[in-house]
């Protein structure tokens, strides 16, 4: 009997990639159900076979499940691999199929790999300065979150905010 994944309170993750002062952008399929055809950062649901098929870290927990999560759905999506997983901020919405998310969004360190996209899931990205990144239909929010990540990189602390 095959597994079938389910998701937690739809609990996603992404990730903002830098790599050599740029961040990696992708475009969402115009096949996707959410923002078809528009602009975000690598990332995904979790899943419970990212940890039950773990042996758990402790007696009762799994540790880095968030991260590991991250790590998984950015090689899947783009064939990249990161590190250096910090925290930059959070969301929640409930969409219009009345599905409620809850999104940690990240900054991440490139460290292999050449972008090879998901199909169905992608189909163009782009290396981006946080100038360059105008340019382009991002989902709302995404400009902010690429703002504060240039923050943290200057080792400026904020929290999210419209810019």
């Amino acid at each position: 009997m095959e597994t079938i994944n389910q998701y937690l309170h739809e609990v996603a993750i992404t990730a903002i990639i830098v790599k050599d002062g740029k961040y990696l952008i992708v475009r969402r399929s115009p096949n996707k159900k959410r923002f078809p055809g528009m602009w975000t950062v690598p990332g995904g649901k979790m899943e419970t076979n990212d940890y039950l098929k773990l042996p758990k870290d402790t007696k009762f927990y799994w540790y880095n499940v968030l991260e590991r999560t991250l790590k998984r759905e950015v090689l899947e999506e783009s064939g990249l691999e990161i590190n250096n997983i910090e925290y930059i901020t959070s969301l929640a919405t409930v969409h219009e199929d009345g599905n409620p998310s809850l999104v940690i969004s990240c900054i991440a360190n490139y460290v292999s790999g050449e972008v090879k996209l998901q199909e169905g899931e992608t189909d163009k990205y782009a290396w981006v300065s946080l100038e360059e990144a105008k340019n382009y239909e991002l989902i709302d929010g995404i400009y902010d979150e690429l703002v504060m990540t240039e923050n943290h990189i200057k080792g400026i602390k904020t929290e999210w905010k419209r810019n």
